[in-house]
């Protein structure tokens, strides 16, 4: 693949962010295309209208949208060689592949919720997305597209989990994680180490929105955790960064700092993930849990299902070795209830 890739998206999209650093830091050129660029007319629509959606060639060379940030990462790893998202040890590189999933699948829920829940943060929302699909539009017009916007999203907290009763327990998550994170980069400058792997990027989308975009979540992180404010500001252009393989977390020895991000996925991730698959594969109406000792509710999403599924093949697929250093990781983070 020598044409610099296609991509569209939006600066408000955790997902775009995500990619577009990825793509900064593996050196792969590319064209960002905004959603308002007469260009778009000509592009395949994906399935699901998703962002980032990138427009690559299928095995018969015909150009298709394709829109999730995981799997694309996997493409290009077997596409493009060095500066790799994927440790080289397997056991870390499964940590790696289970943190970023929470990133996506959970740190997601403070994004959403904090944007939709709190009205300083829908109104900045509702005033500046729209404007990122074109601003050149009279006033009324831009403010019944932000009210619009904002009625749908705030009618998809349902599918986040983000009402009255989970409200609390999602912003207690967000602000432990700023705190475990915090100290792990008193150490480290990354996740993974001294170089970052898919999991940092994973991450650094979400906290472009929780740090740099929602007021709210944004002043709790600059008042609790100024390193995290900073880092996503860093994590932007790696592109100048020189990785080498000895930059990894040393598996046989992971730091305190990274057993306590292990531990407060731990303690919120498996109970939603393992209730959710439950309604899904029952055709429930909706998901019952309890995390963090309060009840937990929302619409059943099976997309989650589904990611929980790869999460469990990507460890069943360990060579016996690899999985019991990553066992002996997960257990005392309380995670091995995900694969039992």
């Amino acid at each position: 693949m020598t044409d610099p890739i296609a991509l569209s998206g939006a600066p408000g999209s955790p997902y775009t962010r995500k990619m577009l650093a990825v793509l900064r830091f593996r050196r792969i050129t590319y064209r960002f295309i905004l959603p308002n660029s007469p260009l778009m007319k000509d592009l395949p629509r994906p399935k699901v209208q998703l962002l980032p959606t990138f427009y690559l060639p299928d095995a018969a060379g015909e150009v298709q949208a394709v829109t999730d940030s995981t799997p694309l990462i996997r493409r290009f790893e077997a596409e493009y060689e060095g500066r790799s998202l994927i440790p080289a040890d397997p056991a870390l590189a499964f940590l790696n592949e289970l943190i970023e999933d929470y990133a996506d699948e959970w740190l997601t829920k403070a994004m959403f919720h904090y944007r939709w829940a709190y009205a300083a943060d829908t109104a900045k929302a509702a005033k500046i997305l729209p404007c990122w699909r074109g601003f050149t539009i009279p006033d009324e017009a831009l403010a019944q597209a932000g009210a619009a916007f904002a009625e749908r999203q705030i009618g998809r907290l349902r599918y986040v989990g983000s009402n009255e009763t989970t409200g609390p327990v999602i912003e207690a998550s967000y602000r432990r994680f700023l705190l475990a994170f915090e100290d792990h980069l008193r150490a480290y400058p990354y996740l993974m180490g001294q170089r970052p792997g898919s999991c940092d990027f994973a991450v650094f989308g979400q906290l472009t929105q929780l740090t740099e975009f929602d007021p709210t979540p944004a002043a709790l992180a600059l008042e609790i955790a100024p390193r995290v404010t900073a880092w996503t500001g860093m994590m932007e252009d790696l592109s100048g960064l020189e990785p080498a393989d000895a930059d990894w977390l040393p598996t046989d020895a992971l730091p305190p700092t990274f057993a306590a991000i292990l531990a407060e996925i731990g303690q919120v991730y498996p109970p939603v993930m393992l209730a959710n698959a439950r309604a899904v594969a029952a055709s429930a109406n909706e998901v019952s849990a309890e995390v963090d000792g309060k009840a937990w509710t929302q619409q059943p999403f099976p997309y989650q299902a589904k990611c929980l599924g790869w999460l469990r093949e990507a460890h069943g697929r360990l060579p016996p070795a690899a999985r019991a250093k990553a066992d002996a990781a997960l257990a005392p983070a309380g995670l091995s209830g995900l694969f039992a």
